[in-house]
């Protein structure tokens, strides 16, 4: 396992990123002290993906809501009143 400062994640993200593919593992630390740990996902993992792009929102079942007025009317009159 390598050990790698949390700045040089940020600054070769992609080439750690690559390691991680290729199965290499990496303990990142803060100011010298372990934080985190970055190893590959193994196909047995029992981490799930929630896409939440595929999912439709609870919000959107709700109903439109129509406005009297416009947003421009609203605004001028807002406006006006400096």
């Amino acid at each position: 396992m390598k050990i790698i400062g949390q700045r040089e994640l940020r600054n070769d993200n992609a080439v750690i990123i690559r390691g991680v593919e290729s199965g290499e593992e990496y303990t990142v630390t803060r100011r010298g002290v372990p934080v985190a740990r970055l190893v590959p996902i193994t196909r047995g993992s029992d981490l799930r993906c929630d896409r939440p792009a595929k999912q439709r929102p609870a919000y959107a079942r709700w109903p439109r809501v129509e406005a009297p007025e416009t947003s421009k009317k609203v605004l001028d009159d807002l406006r006006g009143q400096r």
